[in-house]
């Protein structure tokens, strides 16, 4: 059955793949950072640092938020089902590409559940609160960010509960963004496209500046998965040939 007028997704929001780009360039600054310390061109404490901590965390929330505003643009007037499945599946094959290669490569241990991890699942969350008024989901996000103060459970200590982030003890990860509190900015996210009723808004053809400028943004999937190999891999050869 062809799709209908009505459900047709609207045209690419240049200003959402600026933010994306904008988001894409503070990891790889992040992760520049995080490999000159690990090689020991940097004061190894550097990462531990308040700055770094809160960008960190202020990047995976950025992500998180484009993802929930993502998903109303392209679901708000109905659930495109093959659509969804499309990039659910490619989010969920790359988080299981990323906890394999953590378990050998990764300083801090495996990544069992980590930013992609978070995005695959909030996904889910998002169609269960797509048709909630906005000011619940707006409500429903902050009682998450709300439950991170809350109490913890030793019940859910197993690693295989890793990803309600309730548990009594941190597990150790080189990369952990638990549901509380990180549903949170996916839903604020999720709510702020329905208040400003963002899947109604249409995309201008780009300028090619814009569309150079917006390249990470629109392919961001693919430059988290191989920006760090290749930084690994140009620090290597940049340690050999300074040998």
């Amino acid at each position: 059955m062809s799709a209908t007028p009505d459900l047709l997704p609207p045209g690419r929001l240049t200003s959402l793949d600026l933010a994306r780009t904008l988001a894409v360039v503070c990891m790889v600054i992040f992760h520049f950072t995080f490999d000159l310390a690990l090689f020991g061109y940097i004061d190894r404490g550097t990462m531990g640092q308040p700055f770094w901590y809160y960008f960190a965390r202020m990047i995976a929330g950025s992500f998180l938020f484009l993802s929930g505003i993502s998903l109303w643009i392209a679901h708000g007037r109905g659930i495109r089902w093959p659509a969804f499945w499309k990039r659910w599946i490619k989010l969920a094959a790359a988080a299981a590409i990323v906890t394999t290669a953590s378990i050998w490569l990764v300083p801090g241990g495996p990544i069992w559940f980590g930013i992609l991890h978070a995005m695959a699942a909030t996904a889910f969350l998002g169609l269960l609160a797509l048709r909630l008024p906005w000011p619940v989901t707006l409500a429903l996000a902050l009682a998450i960010f709300a439950a991170a103060w809350g109490p913890r459970f030793a019940a859910l200590d197993p690693i295989w509960l890793v990803w309600t982030g309730l548990a009594e003890s941190r597990p150790m990860m080189g990369d952990y963004v638990p549901l509380v509190p990180w549903a949170a900015p996916a839903l604020a996210g999720l709510a702020t496209a329905k208040a400003l009723r963002l899947d109604l808004w249409r995309g201008a053809a780009p300028s090619p500046l814009m569309r150079a400028l917006t390249f990470p943004g629109r392919h961001s999937l693919i430059i988290y998965l191989v920006h760090q190999p290749i930084l690994f891999g140009l620090f290597n050869l940049y340690a050999r040939l300074a040998s």
